[in-house]
């Protein structure tokens, strides 16, 4: 198992459970306990976790992976909900993408459509995240709009004031969200204030939205909201859903596509 691959299982564990022993680690990722205590100490030195007597917990209260430890999770239902969530978009209309593991993959759903493989444009993306800009852009047929503001780096995400002048020139046919929590009740948000204001002024510039988020996102609540679900046309999200959530969410007024 590579460095990379070690860091991002530690963390997931970590996330889980909230305390993590070297014993206990090792023996779950078949690797030394002298492995673990160095990587321990790494991902400490760079803030992503506490070391203790014997272990690590996780970093604060309000714990929230950056983007690059988390694509692993769930990456099978995040790609079916993408290329859904893809499929929804129509040749030549201009469609929002916040950030996130699963609008990265809807982006990269979209790039590899046949129908959109030319085009003038085949499509308009506006997007506040770095790595999807960053992706899109070698791809001519695409005409991609970033944000201004500033880099979160939990997210890529490009937040504040100047992300809010661009937006607010826009029109959108539809607004992707990616979300960390989404519930028919207290809607849809993030970790982050700022990230859910630009999410937000997104919605609000798109004749439809679509939230894209696996099953262990929904019925969820999040310290920033970012829409009620009122505003939420359409939940794509993986069959591991409740008959029970997708009711709640289609009483809601939200269509549900559960992939």
């Amino acid at each position: 198992m590579s460095r990379d691959a070690r860091w991002k299982a530690l963390l997931e564990l970590l996330v889980e459970r909230g305390r993590l022993e070297v014993e206990e680690a090792a023996g779950e990722l078949l690797v030394s306990a002298a492995t673990i205590r160095r990587d321990f100490d790494q991902l400490a030195e760079q803030q992503m976790l506490v070391r203790t007597r014997g272990g690590a917990v996780v970093h604060g209260v309000s714990y929230e992976l950056p983007l690059r430890y988390k694509t692993a999770r769930r990456a099978s239902e995040k790609q079916r909900i993408a290329k859904a969530v893809a499929d929804l978009v129509a040749p030549g209309e201009a469609v929002g993408l916040t950030g996130g593991t699963t609008t990265t993959e809807v982006a990269r759903a979209l790039a590899v459509r046949g129908d959109l493989s030319t085009g003038s444009p085949a499509l308009t993306v506006v997007t506040n995240a770095l790595n999807i800009a960053n992706e899109l852009a070698v791809r001519p047929q695409f005409k991609i709009v970033v944000t201004g503001g500033v880099a979160r780096p939990q997210s890529y995400e490009l937040i504040g004031p100047l992300a809010d002048g661009v937006l607010g020139q826009i029109t959108l046919d539809v607004a992707v969200l990616g979300v960390v929590a989404f519930d028919a009740l207290h809607g849809a948000a993030a970790h982050d204030e700022a990230e859910a204001a630009i999410n937000r002024v997104l919605c609000e510039r798109a004749e439809r939205v679509v939230v894209a988020a696996d099953s262990s996102k929904l019925g969820q609540r999040a310290f920033a909201r970012i829409c009620g679900a009122d505003l939420v046309n359409t939940l794509v999200t993986d069959t591991a859903v409740s008959q029970e959530t997708v009711r709640r969410f289609e009483e809601a007024g939200v269509k549900v596509l559960a992939v």
